[in-house]
This record gives C-alpha cells, structure tokens and sequence, in this order.
C-alpha cells in the first residue's frame, strides 16, 4: 500500500521555500568549505562529510562547477577563512510542535540571538539543548523510482533498514553510514534512484491544522532565511493545502 511520506513532505516544503537562490547556494558553499575542514580533504571518497554536503547541494540543483570550485577553494585555503562549527537549537513553534534547527556559524553569539529572535517573535519559542531532539533521528533516505519486489529485496540485501511505497515510487531508509553503499548498491543494479540525502526524521508526528499551521509555516519561513541556519526539521504534520 502507498503511504504517506514524512521525507516528501519536508523535501515539498523545503522546495517551496527556496526562492533565493543566491541564498541556497550560499548555505551549500558553506557546508562544503566546513565538510573539507573537518575531514581533512577534498576528495569524498575519504570525507563522509564532503560526500553528504556534495550530495545535498546536488538535491537543491547546486551547479557542479560551483560545487567544485568551492571545493577548491576550500582546500587551497586550508586553515584559512572563516572557521564555521555546527550548532544546533532546539525549540517549540505553535501547535505543541516540536523544532530542531541546524547550522553552520563562525559566530554561534550572533547566530544564537537571531534564532531566539525568530523564535520570538513568531510564535515559538526556544528550548534548552536536549529538550526535543531526543524525537528526532539522523537516517538516511533513497526515494527509487522503482516500487517491485525486486528493489524491496535488493535494499533490504545491501543494509537498508526499513521501506515504503509512496505516490512518488519507493521510500528507504538506512542508517547514516550505510545511505550511499545503499544508494550506489541500488544505482548499479539498475534501478532509478532518484535521491539520497541524510536528514532527521521525527519519532511520532503532531497533526497541526487552522492558524496554527499557517503559523508554523512562517515561522520555519523565518529560520530558513537566516544566513547561518542550514536545515530545520519539524515533527508537524501539516494539510496539503498549507503546504502549497
């Protein structure tokens, strides 16, 4: 049976949003400068971090000249720049909702006001550092084009952990380690994979309707502006109609 698809829904959202591309590709430049940094390299094939940035900013239509050439950058100008850290916050938005936001920041004094801001003046507000992430989960999500019995059984082979059949194909979902063995697994058998991303999924959902929803909208709307956040996740679930 086909069923509803919590990644989906955040992948529609997150694509309704993204107006600004300068501002898009800005956010991915970063984390690909910061996913060098850290592990050391340029090269993904050794930076798990570097292969996860690349393939996120490949799912936002990220050109592959500006992915390389901030690649580029990166590595020539190693221990230079500026230095970003991941942050992440935590709070409630309207409807009981649950919140966790994630970014890359050189400054988490700046970034740490903006977000209070945002959570206060829209409706939310902000939370201690454990306070809601313990519902949410780092997985790793393949959407295949492919729905058969024959992609079920070759996933669940190459280690993913659980799968569901949607509107838009089939949904798989894998630890964070295992997102591209899976995914590449997939690709050379020769079914359509037609993304792979890490997110986090929340444990249980809140049904959020009304003003509340529109709200809620808004108030993501606002975090997602911020220069410094990189991701915000949600354990709403929202009307289809406030989504468009």
């Amino acid at each position: 049976m086909a069923g509803h698809s919590k990644w989906s829904q955040i992948k529609r959202k997150k694509g309704a949003n993204d107006k600004r591309r300068s501002g898009v590709i800005s956010k991915h430049i970063r984390a690909l400068t910061a996913a060098v940094r850290s592990g050391g390299s340029g090269d993904p094939s050794g930076n798990l971090s570097l292969k996860n940035a690349i393939a996120a900013a490949k799912s936002d239509n990220v050109g592959v000249e500006n992915i390389d050439n901030a690649i580029k950058r990166a590595v020539s100008d190693a221990g230079g720049g500026a230095d970003y850290k991941t942050v992440v916050y935590e709070g409630y938005g309207p409807g009981g909702t649950a919140i966790l936001i994630e970014s890359l920041t050189d400054n988490p004094t700046r970034t740490v006001a903006e977000v209070r801001s945002v959570f206060t003046k829209r409706g939310g507000s902000m939370g201690n550092s454990g306070s809601v992430a313990w519902q949410f989960e780092s997985k790793g999500v393949i959407q295949v084009k492919e729905t058969s019995e024959a992609v079920q059984e070759a996933a669940i082979e190459l280690g993913a952990e659980d799968f569901q059949e949607t509107e838009d194909g089939l949904e798989i979902s894998t630890a964070p380690t295992d997102l591209y063995a899976v995914s590449e697994g997939l690709t050379s058998a020769g079914f359509t994979v037609q993304n792979a991303s890490l997110t986090m999924l929340p444990s249980s959902t809140v049904e959020v309707n009304g003003p509340d929803a529109e709200k809620l909208m808004t108030l993501i709307e606002y975090f997602e502006d911020l220069d410094d956040v990189q991701n915000v996740y949600s354990n709403a679930e929202l009307p289809e109609e406030v989504e468009a």
